[in-house]
């Protein structure tokens, strides 16, 4: 049979993974009355939350006698790293863009890596259906965006379609509505060359992803680059270096049909299969046959940007709703993660009960750290921190910057010039975008965009869209304005009074309510000035024999301001960690106790 490899590729929310679900209907993998979820390759429980797409995931469809296998590949730069190692193992990529914004800085991230493989894209003008689309500007724009990426004449004659993934239909003409997607499977199988592979050789495989099956153990997905693999077979696997890291019997070979996989007798050079079987092997080690010693190259990832402190819970709660609460299952889950995401990087410090974890962005640590609280962790995470890395020339330590894109209502615009300027961002660009609205795009280091997305979201009233992608690593930028509020810190432990909270109410913006289990050293409020007040939220009303007139009517405290795990992590300063359990995410001071929290504080001004 013949096969087709594409990646779907786009900047995030340009419509990928309702474009599949399009694709999916249209090759007859749903009965006509079926009931399918949107978004059903968005099948992790976050995804479907969050509405973006995390992991990349594989289905294939067949198509008039022809086997295209299709992954849906991230948009977010966070998780850049699984594009990265997606693009190994295809022949073609379907870029999508969405006809009224254009390209966006993932969309340039995705297909300078795509260009790089000598992948020759099929680009795909999307949601042509809004009433701002501008589907022939946007082909303008993206041919734009090739010509400055490089691209060579062949990928510069790119195809294109015109397309409504939603109402699924594509056009090969901007103007006219199409009937269904057949235009766009068309082209695949026109545009995109089959797997080059050799006629004949031993069985080779590159690892690109890795996930642990409760009954198969370790899985590990790739395209086979040649021979074929069959079920008890006798591999090896080697790691990027050439050297042995085990030798296995394969003993299930699961080849994507449809949106599942099944098991297969045989495969063969060019198809993407899973493979069971493996007990160490990992992402971008060769597996193959045991006559051969050199591996397959991989692909280099782009190194993580920030990192952050994931420690033991070590607060007076501790352990009251967390099954998983000691430094070693800690390490043992953040390795595992290490393993199949290669945009993680795990570092043990000098403390036995706390690891370092870099990664891509704020986003993407995110999504880790709320994966380990599903899964009944409880930690302790610090402020992110920007990784450095010395200039070769002069051994200063360059800071990583971000190409940062807004589109905003043209009221907000100087609000947000205002508040990127005072965190050392650069405008490069500002220009109408259609609607009242303006495009805005700077450079910024990514020191000064830590948290900026809440404070972002408040200055534009939610209307604001804000796209960050890594650029560079440049000079230092000097010093960045931090947190302009203190907090109040609990000085007493057990649970909150409303008399009390109402008092403290007049002076600082409440993070807690009535009958909260609080803590010594537990933050419960923002102050309104600049400097952090210990406080007791346990004080009750003293009783007395006179009572007066409305003078016991209930206390109404304005509703507490509950920040999300991501607003949480943005808003704690350096001598600060957020507290994250299954049910519950609390601020704390690092020390607990008052006068250790002063020396320490009185080491940092010396220092």
């Amino acid at each position: 049979m013949q096969i087709r490899n594409i990646a779907i590729i786009a900047h995030v929310d340009h419509g990928k993974t309702t474009l599949v679900d399009a694709l999916l209907r249209q090759s007859g993998l749903f009965r006509a009355n079926q009931q399918v979820a949107e978004r059903v390759m968005d099948s992790n429980e976050l995804e479907r939350e969050r509405g973006i797409t995390i992991l990349a995931k594989c289905a294939s469809v067949d198509w008039q006698g022809v086997r295209i296998n299709i992954v849906d590949t991230p948009g977010h730069a966070d998780f850049g790293g699984e594009v990265e190692r997606i693009l190994d193992m295809v022949d073609g990529v379907l870029l999508l863009v969405d006809a009224a914004e254009g390209p966006m800085p993932q969309t340039k991230f995705v297909t300078a890596k795509a260009l790089r493989l000598g992948l020759k894209p099929i680009v795909v003008v999307n949601k042509v259906d809004k009433p701002d689309a501008r589907p022939e500007a946007v082909h303008e724009e993206v041919f734009d965006l090739f010509a400055a990426l490089d691209a060579s004449e062949a990928q510069l004659d790119f195809p294109v379609l015109f397309a409504s993934a939603k109402q699924g239909w594509a056009s090969l003409e901007s103007a006219e509505t199409g009937a269904d997607m057949a235009p766009l499977f068309d082209s695949v199988v026109a545009k995109v060359p089959p797997p080059a592979v050799p006629e004949d050789g031993p069985f080779r495989m590159l690892a690109t992803t890795l996930e642990s099956d409760p009954y198969l153990g370790r899985v590990l997905t790739g395209r086979i680059f040649s021979g074929t693999v069959r079920p008890n077979m006798t591999a090896k696997a080697l790691s990027p270096d050439g050297k042995t890291v085990e030798q296995a019997r394969i003993t299930k070979v699961l080849g994507f049909r449809g949106l599942g996989r099944q098991g297969v007798d045989a495969a063969e050079a060019g198809d993407i299969v899973a493979l069971a079987g493996f007990g160490t092997a990992t992402v971008a080690d060769t597996l193959c046959d045991l006559g051969l010693e050199a591996g397959l190259p991989a692909q280099p990832i782009d190194p993580p940007t920030l990192a952050m402190i994931f420690s033991i819970n070590d607060s007076p709660l501790a352990g009251r709703s967390g099954s998983k609460v000691t430094s070693r299952m800690i390490r043992d889950r953040l390795l595992a993660e290490a393993e199949g995401n290669v945009a993680i990087r795990i570092a043990e410090t000098e403390s036995k009960d706390a690891f370092e974890v870099a990664g891509r962005g704020e986003l993407q640590l995110g999504v880790l750290i709320e994966t380990m609280r599903r899964e009944g962790f409880e930690l302790s995470i610090s402020r992110p921190r920007v990784l450095t890395r010395p200039d070769p020339a002069t051994g200063q330590a360059l800071e990583p910057y971000e190409d940062v894109v807004i589109d905003v209502d043209e009221d907000f615009a100087g609000a947000v010039v205002e508040a990127i300027s005072k965190r050392r961002g650069r405008m490069e660009d500002m220009r109408p975008s259609g609607g009242g609205k303006q495009r805005l795009t700077f450079v910024a280091p990514s020191r000064g965009l830590i948290g900026y997305h809440g404070e972002f979201m408040t200055e534009t009233r939610g209307t604001g869209v804000m796209n960050r992608l890594f650029r560079e690593y440049g000079p230092y930028a000097g010093k960045i304005p931090g947190r302009r509020n203190g907090v109040l810190i609990s000085n007493a432990k057990g649970k909150s009074v409303a008399y009390a909270l109402a008092n403290l109410e007049e002076r600082a913006a409440l993070f807690i309510g009535p009958g909260v289990e609080v803590y010594e050293g537990m933050i419960i409020a923002e102050n309104s000035r600049d400097n952090d007040l210990e406080v007791n939220p346990l004080k009750a009303k003293q009783l007395t024999n006179f009572r007066a007139a409305g003078s016991d009517e209930a206390i109404r405290l304005t509703p507490p301001r509950r920040l999300s795990l991501e607003q949480a992590i943005a808003y704690i300063g350096d001598d600060e960690l957020v507290e994250v359990t299954p049910e519950t995410i609390r601020l704390r001071k690092r020390e607990l106790d008052p006068h250790e929290r002063k020396r320490q504080a009185r080491r940092a001004e010396s220092a």
